[in-house]
Protein backbone atom coordinates (compact mmCIF):
# COMPACT_ATOMS: atom_id res chain seq x y z
CA UNK A 1 0.00 0.00 0.00
CA UNK A 2 1.05 3.81 -0.87
CA UNK A 3 0.18 6.79 0.09
CA UNK A 4 0.66 9.63 -1.46
CA UNK A 5 0.29 13.47 -1.10
CA UNK A 6 0.49 16.21 -3.23
CA UNK A 7 1.68 19.89 -2.03
CA UNK A 8 2.52 22.92 -3.87
CA UNK A 9 -0.36 24.03 -5.85
CA UNK A 10 -1.67 27.78 -6.27
CA UNK A 11 -2.21 30.73 -8.11
CA UNK A 12 0.66 31.98 -10.96
CA UNK A 13 0.47 34.59 -13.44
CA UNK A 14 1.04 33.50 -17.30
CA UNK A 15 4.70 32.55 -17.85
CA UNK A 16 5.27 31.88 -13.87
CA UNK A 17 6.76 28.84 -12.51
CA UNK A 18 5.16 26.61 -9.97
CA UNK A 19 6.73 23.28 -8.32
CA UNK A 20 4.53 20.59 -6.90
CA UNK A 21 5.73 18.04 -4.91
CA UNK A 22 4.74 13.93 -3.95
CA UNK A 23 5.58 12.59 -0.66
CA UNK A 24 4.83 8.89 -0.34
CA UNK A 25 4.38 6.56 2.01
CA UNK A 26 4.56 2.93 2.26
CA UNK A 27 6.65 0.37 0.01
CA UNK A 28 10.06 1.11 -1.23
CA UNK A 29 9.20 4.28 -3.13
CA UNK A 30 11.38 2.87 -6.14
CA UNK A 31 9.21 -0.09 -6.42
CA UNK A 32 6.63 2.47 -8.34
CA UNK A 33 6.57 3.88 -11.64
CA UNK A 34 5.87 7.42 -10.22
CA UNK A 35 3.62 10.24 -12.76
CA UNK A 36 1.66 13.10 -13.02
CA UNK A 37 -1.77 13.36 -14.35
CA UNK A 38 -4.62 16.66 -14.60
CA UNK A 39 -8.03 17.23 -14.78
CA UNK A 40 -10.19 20.09 -15.00
CA UNK A 41 -13.95 19.50 -14.67
CA UNK A 42 -15.65 17.98 -17.00
CA UNK A 43 -13.04 16.22 -18.66
CA UNK A 44 -10.64 13.00 -18.34
CA UNK A 45 -7.81 12.36 -16.29
CA UNK A 46 -4.94 13.63 -18.35
CA UNK A 47 -1.28 12.26 -18.40
CA UNK A 48 1.14 15.13 -18.28
CA UNK A 49 4.69 13.28 -17.13
CA UNK A 50 6.29 10.35 -15.89
CA UNK A 51 9.25 9.02 -14.43
CA UNK A 52 10.40 5.16 -14.74
CA UNK A 53 13.25 4.54 -12.08
CA UNK A 54 14.28 0.95 -13.23
CA UNK A 55 15.39 2.32 -16.08
CA UNK A 56 15.98 6.07 -15.43
CA UNK A 57 13.88 7.77 -18.15
CA UNK A 58 11.07 10.37 -18.18
CA UNK A 59 8.37 11.01 -20.46
CA UNK A 60 6.48 13.65 -21.11
CA UNK A 61 3.08 14.83 -23.08
CA UNK A 62 3.89 16.84 -25.84
CA UNK A 63 1.73 19.66 -23.90
CA UNK A 64 4.31 20.32 -21.38
CA UNK A 65 7.33 18.83 -23.42
CA UNK A 66 10.00 21.63 -22.93
CA UNK A 67 8.44 23.71 -19.69
CA UNK A 68 7.82 20.82 -17.27
CA UNK A 69 10.54 18.73 -15.66
CA UNK A 70 9.54 15.69 -13.22
CA UNK A 71 12.14 14.36 -10.92
CA UNK A 72 12.19 12.53 -7.81
CA UNK A 73 14.35 11.88 -4.67
CA UNK A 74 13.98 8.37 -3.71
CA UNK A 75 15.87 8.58 -0.39
CA UNK A 76 13.45 11.27 0.86
CA UNK A 77 10.03 8.96 -1.34
CA UNK A 78 9.41 12.76 -3.21
CA UNK A 79 8.80 13.08 -6.49
CA UNK A 80 8.65 16.62 -8.15
CA UNK A 81 6.80 18.53 -10.87
CA UNK A 82 8.86 21.93 -11.93
CA UNK A 83 6.31 23.77 -14.09
CA UNK A 84 7.80 26.60 -16.35
CA UNK A 85 6.33 28.89 -18.54
CA UNK A 86 3.03 28.21 -17.32
CA UNK A 87 -0.16 28.74 -19.82
CA UNK A 88 -3.99 29.42 -18.61
CA UNK A 89 -4.57 26.19 -20.21
CA UNK A 90 -2.33 24.16 -17.56
CA UNK A 91 -4.85 25.22 -15.21
CA UNK A 92 -6.44 21.76 -13.56
CA UNK A 93 -5.93 19.40 -10.31
CA UNK A 94 -2.66 18.01 -10.60
CA UNK A 95 -2.79 14.28 -8.99
CA UNK A 96 0.04 12.17 -8.50
CA UNK A 97 0.42 8.87 -8.96
CA UNK A 98 1.95 5.06 -8.74
CA UNK A 99 2.00 2.50 -10.58
CA UNK A 100 3.51 -0.89 -9.19
CA UNK A 101 3.74 -2.90 -12.52
CA UNK A 102 5.36 -0.46 -14.52
CA UNK A 103 3.04 -0.78 -17.25
CA UNK A 104 4.19 0.29 -20.70
CA UNK A 105 0.79 2.24 -21.14
CA UNK A 106 1.91 5.17 -19.10
CA UNK A 107 -0.05 7.47 -20.25
CA UNK A 108 -3.61 5.91 -19.08
CA UNK A 109 -4.74 6.64 -15.98
CA UNK A 110 -6.19 3.43 -15.20
CA UNK A 111 -2.88 1.67 -15.27
CA UNK A 112 -2.16 3.64 -11.67
CA UNK A 113 -3.01 1.83 -8.71
CA UNK A 114 -2.23 4.44 -6.20
CA UNK A 115 -3.20 8.36 -6.25
CA UNK A 116 -2.89 11.28 -4.44
CA UNK A 117 -6.21 14.03 -3.40
CA UNK A 118 -4.97 16.64 -5.70
CA UNK A 119 -3.23 19.94 -6.09
CA UNK A 120 -4.80 22.99 -7.72
CA UNK A 121 -3.10 25.07 -10.39
CA UNK A 122 -4.94 27.99 -11.69
CA UNK A 123 -2.63 30.44 -13.81
CA UNK A 124 -3.85 33.67 -14.93
CA UNK A 125 -3.94 35.38 -18.21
Amino acid sequence: QVQLVECGGGLVQAGGSLRLSCGASGRTFSSYAMAWFRQTPGKEREFVATIRWSVGSTYYADSVKGRFTISGDNAKNMVYLQMNSLKPEDTAVYYCAADRDYSSRYYYAVEYDYWGQGTQVTVSS
